[in-house]
């Protein structure tokens, strides 16, 4: 009997496939990558058009030599990595390090793990496919020549181990400017006010929000709202109008590849490494009580929502047999496309649907189950009806005044019986329901209060995937190790959800802002995106783009170092002596930003926290105004004499008082603004700026 060899890249999967192939086929696995760059040089041929050097990735031989073995019994092999570039990539890299016949070597792809479509992408087995293969190439070419032309650079100006990637750069200089945004963002005063109702016959009292007079107007300040309760003393208040109406709230969209990590971000606090770690475990397959090892997801690397005709009528079948036939949407909701969308696999859904999560619970770890029960939700969720909201809107006129109160109330729970989240659920306004044209009101309470504007949000894990899929940067495969790389080389300090620039991530930006600003210009790296897009669709030829890519990074690099030839970043000595050998301590720079050293190391290896002064005194007990950090490494302003004095604030003391109250001044991009909120005060900053003659 003819022996067939299918090589995937991991034990898991290899697991998986095996118990749905008979004895003729043997299942192995080659650990993912066995061919490489090298780490230690470029790794690209500039005398021969730009050809990457691959090597054997050390630790691999024995592993390669097992393989040459299992091919040699073989007649027939299948390459199945994963069905996305990197998974080509790794199957034409196994053929060369293997040396694989073509003749007796085929790739199969599958979407998810399960005994049809394995037993069916055999019967679809094809060549490799160069065009995908190619586009890989090409990006880890560029990813080097950038890493590897710039990093150098930071290590002799900042530390070494310093890095720049391509997508990283951009990554974190989208981080930057929303920073800059926060900084310089200034607050602006305004007010609600809130009626507080008796109705005639409702023990409850009725609560309306002030709307206009009477076109819809916002209250801007104190003495406006002042002026307003004012000219309420005494008003009569009565319905002016009842309006009923009914709203739908559509279904979501399958799982993405962003989506997902988004979603897990928000609801299961999951990090975007840890949610494609669990969902790589339930795709490559899980044993199951009474299923064996069984894959239960699809692939996890998708930018489409598109689901399988399969898929969908097995969908379809279980909602109406669970939720009833009413229940089934006629056609699923599809997505704004932008251009971008590969389409290349189905959306993120479970293997079997009919699968559901409390019946693999007791099989799989709390953190996968959280994850399968969330995938298994929203494809569910998908294929089924808009809830239906009633919505009950009722004016109320108080002289030329008009106040407003809403509320909704479920009337058909559609797709959210299955899939709810925190912002889905809404409070029915029971008082409002009783509320006719003819009931008396009488004003029992008014309430005004004062708020400010806040400032952009900083960055989390989720809303920085958003943005790096909307502006076309990296793909699906890119988001967790660009945000992985940020985190671990320290650029980025992660606290609770929020993601904020380290001093070590601004002086990199700078200098790649400063000097490299085509690598971290946003429209050019979703220009390369797409052009590598091009790539695996066989429009364009890799070469073509690294040619035209290199001499500008080879042009910029050498301006850079010109440049940066200027700037001699030396020990700064301090008058701290080291109270170990009486030497004056220096200023290094460490993971976590500046530290205090003792220059005698390795003798003397002594060193102290560093607080920077910023020659502004304390406003409560005249001590030095310090840059101190949270122990992530978010930057904050702080006393000295702290914990004995409390001051402490995130942006940046002036060193100047207000006119107004006398507290402390604040920059704010190219204002001064009090601390004091309530106050409110601000003024233009003096720059030191010469006018040039």
């Amino acid at each position: 009997m003819a022996k067939n060899l299918i090589i995937v890249e991991s034990p898991a999967k290899s697991k998986t496939i095996k118990k749905f192939l008979g004895k003729n086929y043997e299942v192995v696995a080659s650990n993912g990558h066995v061919r490489d760059m090298p780490k230690s040089q470029m790794g690209v041929d500039f005398e021969h058009d730009f050809e990457p050097k691959y090597i054997t990735i050390r630790g691999k031989g024995d592993l390669l030599a097992s393989l040459r073995k299992e091919v040699k019994k073989a007649d027939k092999i299948y390459l199945a990595t994963d069905p996305d570039r990197e998974g080509e990539a790794i199957s034409w890299h196994l053929c060369h390090a293997l040396k694989l016949d073509p003749k007796k070597t085929s790739r199969i792809t599958f979407n998810e793990i399960t005994k049809n479509a394995v037993r069916q992408s055999l019967k679809q087995s094809r060549d490799i496919d160069m065009d995908l293969v190619d586009a890989q190439q090409a990006r880890r070419v560029l990813d080097r020549l950038v890493g590897y032309s710039i990093s150098p650079l930071l290590w002799e100006k900042v530390k070494r181990g310093l890095s720049a990637g391509r997508v990283q750069s951009v990554a974190l200089r989208i981080i930057a400017d929303r920073e800059s945004e926060i900084d310089a963002f200034i607050p602006q005063e305004y007010w609600t006010m809130e009626a507080k109702l008796s109705v005639s016959g409702v023990k409850k009292p009725l609560v309306a929000k002030y709307y206009g007079n009477p076109e819809k107007h916002e209250i801007a300040s104190r003495e406006e709202a002042e002026k307003i309760q004012k000219e309420l003393e005494g008003v009569p208040f009565s319905v002016s109008s009842i309006k009923k109406s009914e709203r739908t709230k559509k279904p979501p969209l399958p799982f993405t590849t962003s989506t997902l990590q988004q979603e897990c971000a928000k609801h299961l606090n999951f990090p975007t490494r840890k949610t494609m770690q669990i969902a790589q475990q339930l795709y490559e397959g899980v044993q199951v009580k009474g299923h064996g090892t069984i894959g239960l997801i699809t692939y996890l690397r998708t930018d489409s929502t598109r689901i399988s005709e399969e898929a969908d009528k097995a969908c379809k079948e279980y909602i109406s047999a669970t939720y009833g036939e009413e229940n089934i949407i006629e056609k699923a909701a599809t997505p704004k496309t932008n251009g971008k969308i590969q389409d290349a696999h189905e959306a993120i859904r479970p293997t079997y649907v009919d699968l559901t999560p409390v019946q693999v619970k007791e099989s799989l770890t709390r953190d996968q189950f959280r994850l399968y029960q969330l995938i298994w939700k929203r494809f569910v969720a998908s294929r089924m009806h808009s809830a239906k909201y009633e919505t009950l809107s009722v004016r109320i006129k108080a002289g030329s005044h008009q106040f407003a109160s809403s509320g909704s109330k479920l009337v058909f729970p559609g797709f959210m019986s299955v899939y709810q989240q925190d912002e889905d659920k809404e409070e029915a306004n029971a008082v409002l329901a009783k509320v006719t044209k003819d009931s008396e009101l009488n004003l029992t309470e008014l309430v005004p209060e004062q708020h400010f504007t806040q400032p952009p949000a900083h960055f989390t894990e989720a809303s920085l995937v958003k943005t790096l899929e909307e502006l076309g940067i990296g793909r699906p495969s890119t988001y967790a190790p660009t945000i992985s790389t940020l985190i671990s080389r320290r650029y980025v300090a992660k606290e609770q959800k929020n993601l904020y620039l380290s001093d070590l991530g601004d002086i990199v930006n700078q200098i790649m802002v400063s000097a490299f600003s085509t690598i971290v210009d946003v429209n050019f790296t979703a220009t390369m995106e797409a052009l590598l897009d091009g790539v695996a669709e066989g429009n364009v030829e890799w070469k073509t783009i690294v040619r035209n890519f290199y001499p500008d990074l080879e042009k910029a690099v050498k301006h850079a170092e010109k440049a940066l030839e200027k700037i001699k970043i030396e020990d700064e000595v301090t008058d701290v002596v080291c109270e170990l050998c009486g030497r004056n301590m220096v200023i290094k720079y460490g993971p976590h930003g500046k530290f205090l050293a003792c220059p005698g190391f390795p003798e003397c290896r002594n060193t102290k926290p560093y607080y920077e002064k910023i020659g502004v005194k304390c406003p409560k007990c005249g001590g030095e105004i310090v840059i101190k950090k949270t122990q992530k490494g978010r930057r904050y302003y702080g006393c000295e004499n702290n914990p004995e004095c409390d001051v402490m604030t995130w942006q940046k003391p002036s060193g100047q008082t207000c006119p107004e109250c006398g507290g402390m001044m604040l920059e704010k991009g190219n204002k001064l603004v009090c601390a004091d909120n309530s106050c409110g005060y601000i003024m233009e900053k003096k720059t030191d700026k010469k006018p040039e003659s």
